[in-house]
């Protein structure tokens, strides 16, 4: 919820009532809590990174790429859940920002392998940095032995019922 001193009175009003909204039974339901702490750690990911003007997606990318680097696009895709018409769009951006680079591969001339570039690499250290301090937001509300135990339980729910990808909750 927006922060209640900026809204004017009528947005607080609403506000106000949403919070009083009879929900029924999503908050029992643990794909819909999956769903809402998703966005709730979203948000809280995009404050720690907004300054960089990097968001969720593009962090995973970056982060595959700098562990992996020279994989296809097509594994980075098939790694993260991600269509592949999207991801070009996504290294399309990290190209212009001088993120990320394609790379042809000599054996296949449709392929391209993918690789940081000194400023990603710099940029990665930032990341990596700010990311872990975001985790240690994240487990001060539950405790570390919680956000091991949810953890286990998201790769447990993983397991059982595949890792989705992008567009599979339309």
């Amino acid at each position: 919820m927006a922060n209640a001193k900026a809204l004017k009175p009528k947005e607080r009003d609403e506000a106000n009532a949403a919070d009083h909204l009879d929900l029924g039974e999503l908050p029992s339901l643990s794909g819909y809590m999956l769903r809402r702490a998703q966005f709730a750690a979203f948000n809280d990911f995009l404050r720690f990174f907004d300054d960089l003007g990097v968001r969720p997606v593009q962090y995973a990318v970056l982060n595959v790429i700098d562990r992996n680097p020279g994989l296809k696009q097509s594994q980075v895709s098939e790694a993260l859940g991600i269509k592949r018409a999207n991801l070009v769009a996504i290294l399309d951006a990290l190209e212009r920002r001088q993120l990320a680079k394609r790379e042809a591969v000599a054996t296949d001339r449709r392929s391209y392998a993918l690789r940081l570039t000194d400023k990603g690499s710099a940029l990665m250290q930032e990341l990596r940095a700010r990311s872990e301090a975001h985790e240690k937001r994240l487990a001060a509300v539950i405790g570390e032995d919680g956000r091991q135990q949810l953890l286990k339980l998201l790769h447990g729910v993983i397991e059982a019922v595949g890792p989705g990808s992008e567009g599979d909750e339309d």
